[in-house]
């Protein structure tokens, strides 16, 4: 502990003089926003719990069998964004006390879960603390899971304690970054690229904003998608957990008993490709439920960079990393908001598009600096900003 934060300590007392450099030619004023938490950075309200679930009665069958309990009742913890939830479970230890575990219930005609045990193997080979896992039916598409408790680093973060919590998160990252891809892993290739950017036209700004683009629109979304595209691949290639941010990272301790690494965990990372080295980090520190005041994620980011250069992961230059961070964090910016629109109008999801306000904060702090993103910005700022301005008028109160 004492060497990550004097590592802390020594790298921000030298950051003035690295940001400054970087961004000294830059005319666009910085920000400063506070910590401006999404509603979904509470503990999230689990409602209708018992509502019409059809895998209900196999859920619960299987689970009092694992634990040979005829008693034992799941009970709602979380849901994710896709077709997985999570139930926790208590259970008499055979002292007397109650023990809890999770069970994990991913539809296999909907999420099959074999990527994410795989992932999960991977991952812990390499010394990545991850859920445990007490019991597995592939199959049917359950699994019992060590409980790790309720919060998440989205439930307790804040403004005094992100610098020590950012620092473990790093210490995880560089440790699954080092984990060499497998061969069979998929990467994050020019098409992959290309179909997530297209979230953006064809779900935000088609289905959300019911924007017809023509032929000229689409050849400016085209050209600064290239740019986009290009930038990621020319970027050292690594492990990308592709989701890599508080949501997804569990502030837990050791577990002695089993030698299991220090937290926090890292979860919902089935999703994993061979993919640009600053993607990750960028998305630890431009969070999509949770904005930070623009300096300190370049200070987390500086930091980020010097302990991945410390470890010998192959990262470029600093002045390059901070550039690919912000080219890589635009791509990230809009799929996302091509995904929130996606969950709304296809899955019955809204709640999601409360955050897509923040993303366009993100994107008016880097466009400007990248001449070749202009059509991009002249886009946003002409054609979907009264777009959105037209719907929030019609919309009901």
């Amino acid at each position: 502990m004492a060497r990550m934060t004097s590592g802390w300590q020594r790298w921000a007392e030298a950051r003035r003089s690295v940001i400054s450099t970087f961004f000294s030619s830059y005319p666009v004023a910085w920000i400063d926003l506070a910590v401006y938490p999404s509603p979904m950075s509470e503990p999230e309200a689990i409602q209708d719990s018992n509502a019409r679930d059809p895998r209900a009665a196999a859920r619960t069958v299987w689970t009092r069998a694992v634990l040979g309990d005829p008693d034992a009742n799941p009970v709602r913890a979380s849901m994710d964004a896709g077709f997985r939830s999570y139930w926790r479970v208590h259970t008499p230890d055979g002292t007397g006390l109650l023990k809890s575990a999770i069970v994990m219930d991913s539809p296999p005609d909907q999420d099959d879960v074999r990527p994410w045990l795989k992932i999960r193997t991977l991952l812990e080979s390499g010394g990545v603390r991850v859920p445990g896992v007490l019991a597995q039916d592939v199959e049917a598409g359950f699994l019992l899971l060590e409980d790790l408790g309720p919060d998440t680093y989205l439930h307790v973060i804040d403004t005094g304690n992100a610098d020590l919590l950012f620092d473990h998160a790093i210490s995880q990252l560089l440790k699954l970054q080092a984990i060499a891809p497998p061969a069979d892993l998929p990467g994050y290739d020019d098409a992959m690229l290309a179909r997530e950017l297209h979230l953006f036209d064809e779900w935000f700004c088609g289905h959300h904003l019911g924007m017809n683009l023509d032929r000229d629109d689409m050849q400016t979304l085209d050209d600064a998608y290239r740019v986009l595209i290009d930038n990621a691949l020319a970027q050292p290639q690594v492990l990308v957990h592709r989701d890599f941010m508080p949501r997804n990272l569990m502030p837990v301790q050791a577990r002695l008993e089993d030698g299991a690494p220090d937290g926090p965990a890292v979860l919902d990372f089935q999703d994993a490709v061979r993919g640009p080295i600053a993607y990750d980090a960028l998305s630890l520190f431009k969070d999509a439920f949770l904005s930070w005041p623009r300096l300190r994620v370049s200070i987390w980011l500086e930091l980020y960079h010097a302990r991945a250069t410390e470890a010998g992961l192959p990262v470029p230059p600093l002045v390059q990393f901070m550039r690919d961070a912000e080219l890589i964090g635009v791509q990230r910016h809009l799929k996302v908001i091509g995904i929130f629109a996606r969950l709304h109008h296809r899955d019955g999801k809204p709640k999601y598009l409360a955050d897509v306000p923040r993303f366009f904060i993100y994107l008016d702090g880097v466009l400007p600096r990248y001449p070749e993103l202009s059509g991009l910005r002249r886009f946003i700022e002409h054609k979907v900003k009264p777009a959105v301005a037209r719907l929030q008028a019609v919309a009901p109160a």
